[in-house]
């Protein structure tokens, strides 16, 4: 099993040098997530103790090119710190964060979190921590419990197995070991799709869910096929949980 996970952290890691250096299979963009920003919005409403300001940090887990974390630290004055398995993508990074507050380690975000405890306002969980498997992601979400202020905040945005076809083809085609888990057949790593109730389970012990947001256009249907549905986009959910 070691070397099971060795050898997909390998794959992974090579997939997204190529994608950040060539972007032959997704399209990658240097702009922020328009669900961040959403997100940003909301909490700049609804909570009266954390402030996005310049007083506070945030951590992202598969920050990519800091797209995100240079909207935040542009916006709102953060500073913060991304991780990303991508030496390529944390180039590009350090080259778009110059003279912004930002820093990054090219590393998974399984194992241990090398800030200190209480260190983040808020962590990003972006499209990331479905690579996990179920004991790896247990472990993360103590770990951003550890790091996070009282009170401070996890963004999550990840895949969500309701009504997505394109998701049900592949648990079905792809089967990985763990129920829920198929093997990406571009990347080659097994990928998880989350229920709400497996969100909702997993975040229990140590965050209030204030918001979750389902997105939409992931069935289309076929006026030429008398409206038959047909698979859309991949759907995803965002998660808005605050520590307990």
């Amino acid at each position: 099993m070691k070397n099971f996970h060795s050898k997909q952290s390998k794959d992974a890691k090579g997939f997204w040098n190529k994608e950040y250096r060539k972007g032959k299979h997704l399209a990658l963009s240097n702009n922020p997530s328009e669900d961040l920003i959403k997100f940003t919005k909301w909490l700049e409403r609804n909570d009266d103790l954390i402030k996005l300001n310049s007083h506070a940090s945030v951590l992202d887990l598969g920050c990519g090119n800091g797209r995100n974390l240079i909207y935040l630290a542009k916006t709102f004055g953060l500073r913060g710190i991304g991780y990303d398995v991508s030496l390529e993508a944390i180039k590009q990074a350090q080259l778009l964060s110059k003279d912004l507050r930002l820093k990054y380690e090219t590393r998974s975000i399984a194992g241990k979190i090398t800030e200190p405890d209480s260190s983040h306002s808020l962590v990003l969980d972006m499209m990331t921590s479905h690579f996990l498997n179920e004991a790896e992601r247990k472990n993360l979400i103590n770990e951003i419990d550890r790091v996070l202020v009282p009170c401070g905040w996890l963004y999550l945005k990840t895949f969500f197995k309701e009504d997505d076809i394109n998701a049900g083809r592949l648990l079905k085609e792809h089967p990985a070991e763990e129920k829920g888990s198929y093997i990406h057949p571009k990347i080659g790593v097994a990928e998880h799709v989350f229920t709400e109730d497996e969100i909702e389970s997993a975040l229990k012990e140590h965050f209030v869910i204030h918001k979750m947001l389902r997105s939409h256009r992931h069935i289309d249907k076929d006026p030429r096929q008398g409206g038959a549905r047909h698979a859309g986009k991949r759907r995803s959910i965002s998660v808005y949980a605050q520590k307990i």
